[in-house]
């Protein structure tokens, strides 16, 4: 498949388009700065403007399938977040391209009935900005995204580098928890996840969650 993967720099998207490539995929990444993307073979890095309609169109044209791990750099508000999402839209829209992968937040998710995680009262407050932004995203896929066929994949409560072990559960609106408690996962094993759907998609037009 041609996939046009936005954040590929990120975390994430490192382990995204790693994963991608080694189920042989093409991916194209698209930032502001392509020479942030090293290079190898099957990877092609251009330049635009994810928050723009229209060169996100340009860039994503021709492609089977987008993912986005997109967040805003460093110095840019949250808010951003809701702005890549309407341009997401209407770019690949344009481009014709149907299949839309989002990396979410796992701020929307319930851990009891109508109680969302970003809204407990031990939820840091440092990182409440992006889980609300994240969370108002969501509802734009779900309000807007009618033309297309998204996926927003929430991670559970901890996601950081690891190990790919290739084994985790899968949940849908709820917060995933462990024996112990614990809501975590590595980003490799998120990203199997990810690039599951990419290839056999399960999740047309919902939010799902994964975690150990």
């Amino acid at each position: 498949m041609k996939i046009l993967l936005i954040g590929a720099s990120g975390t994430i998207g490192q382990r995204i388009l790693a994963e991608a490539l080694s189920r042989g995929h093409t991916v194209t990444t698209v930032t502001r700065d392509p020479s942030k993307v090293p290079a190898q073979d099957r990877v092609k890095a251009v330049k635009g403007d994810v928050l723009d309609a229209k060169s996100l169109a340009s860039v994503a044209n021709g492609h089977d399938a987008v993912v986005s791990a997109f967040g805003p750099s460093g110095g840019q508000d949250a808010s951003k977040t809701v702005d890549a999402a309407r341009a997401q839209i209407a770019g690949l829209k344009d481009a014709g391209v149907k299949r839309l992968i989002v990396v979410g937040g796992a701020g929307s998710l319930e851990v009891a009935p109508g109680v969302q995680v970003v809204d407990t009262p031990e939820f840091p407050a440092a990182w409440k900005g992006i889980a609300l932004a994240h969370r108002d995203a969501l509802e734009v896929y779900r309000k807007e995204g009618n033309d297309l066929e998204w996926t927003y994949i929430s991670p559970p409560a901890l996601i950081e580098p690891g190990t790919r072990t290739g084994t985790f559960r899968v949940g849908g609106d709820q917060l995933l928890v462990d024996a112990n408690g614990q809501s975590r996962i590595s980003a490799e094993d998120y990203a199997i996840a990810l690039v599951d759907e990419v290839e056999t998609p399960k999740h047309v037009r919902k939010r799902f969650t994964v975690a150990y």
